[in-house]
């Protein structure tokens, strides 16, 4: 499954969420500088982290005045499209260029935004096995990435110039896709200007509150993807997840899941074969079942069409030990109607993500 999918999916989702016509559209740009430092989360990337990394950030937002319902119940929030620039500082890893769609939150009478951005970047110089061999960090061309942005924020000082500054977070990772996949996280100060392209802006529209009630709804998920184990080589293989879920609503933003996976992970069958092989002392039969059971809790976090899941599951069936009996998951979903959905989700047993998956799914 190509990573390159994944921005326009959620491209398609920001373009779904048209505003009523009523109520005049408003637009502000926003660029920021940043200079920051690679968190060392592994000891395995210390040869990777030498200086600091610099780059900028270019952002296009529309903002929301309520003219649908779910507009208010976050505080009239902020969307679009965003791009970042990151020199690393480090030959071995190149430059990152990455493409985002995201959502500016507001807080404390709006003088404090966060901004959440997800899509794909590209890195100038991933790993290869002659060339790169250093670069254990990304093990291709494209990787998956989220930025988050906490700022102070003050629109219009001076004739629609305004300033932002805080802190960010970009993290680089390909999801084990392909290996080795031991990521990054940029911890950097940023400082900026906003530009609103609207001379005026009109009234906020406050709406009386109606409260969502829902019975207990159940899920069908199918995830599927391709990754690779660790082993570097080892190839990438399909992998297979079917879920069934119940959830109830706790209210217009949010609903609690309880649900079961069932996991067939391909790249299992390989990374079993070989430590078979390779490693007799761990005395792991070559005819291991590699299939996995697993029972979850999650939160849904509805926004508008677009919802964030978060998952924590358990596995029930584990034949071979990989990684720890508990696992998370988050992820983004998109409902077309009011049954279906596609969803995009990172699979990983604590911080260390096992794959991508690309899921369709109904909610009866």
């Amino acid at each position: 499954m190509d990573q390159r999918l994944f921005l326009p999916i959620l491209l398609m989702s920001l373009r779904c969420l048209a505003q009523d016509t009523t109520v005049p559209k408003s637009y502000t740009l926003d660029a920021s500088a940043f200079y920051g430092s690679i968190i060392l989360h592994n000891p395995d990337i210390s040869h990777l982290i030498t200086e600091h990394p610099t780059g900028f950030i270019l952002a296009y937002n529309r903002k929301t005045f309520g003219a649908e319902a779910w507009e208010q119940g976050y505080n009239f929030p902020d969307y679009g499209a965003s791009f970042v620039f990151q020199e690393m500082r480090n030959k071995t890893l190149g430059q990152n260029y990455g493409l985002y769609a995201h959502y500016n939150f507001y807080f404390f009478k709006r003088y404090v935004q966060l901004r959440i951005g997800q899509g794909v970047a590209f890195t100038t110089n991933p790993y290869d096995r002659d060339n790169n061999f250093r670069n254990n960090a990304y093990g291709s061309s494209f990787l998956s990435s989220t930025y988050l942005m906490l700022n102070l924020h003050r629109e219009n000082l001076y004739k629609g110039l305004g300033l932002k500054a805080g802190i960010s977070l970009v993290h680089y990772s390909n999801a084990n896709v392909r290996a080795p996949n031991t990521s990054t996280n940029t911890l950097a100060f940023n400082l900026g200007l906003i530009y609103n392209l609207m001379a005026s802006e009109p009234e906020y529209l406050i709406r009386e509150k109606q409260k969502i009630t829902e019975p207990v709804r159940y899920n069908l998920t199918f995830r599927t993807g391709i990754n690779e184990s660790d082993v570097i080589g080892s190839g990438q293989h399909p992998f297979f997840i079917f879920s069934a879920n119940a959830d109830k609503r706790l209210g217009n933003k949010s609903a609690i899941q309880v649900g079961a996976d069932v996991f067939f992970s391909n790249f299992l069958k390989e990374l079993i074969r070989f430590e078979s092989i390779a490693f007799p002392e761990k005395q792991v039969a070559a005819n291991t079942d590699y299939k996995r059971v697993g029972l979850f809790v999650g939160h849904e976090l509805f926004i508008n069409k677009i919802s964030i899941t978060a998952q924590l599951g358990y596995y029930i069936y584990y034949p071979y030990d990989f990684e720890g009996k508990v696992y998370n998951r988050m992820g983004l979903k998109r409902y077309f109607g009011k049954k279906w959905f596609g969803e995009i989700s990172l699979k990983s047993h604590a911080a260390a993500a096992e794959a991508l998956e690309f899921g369709i799914g109904i909610r009866l």
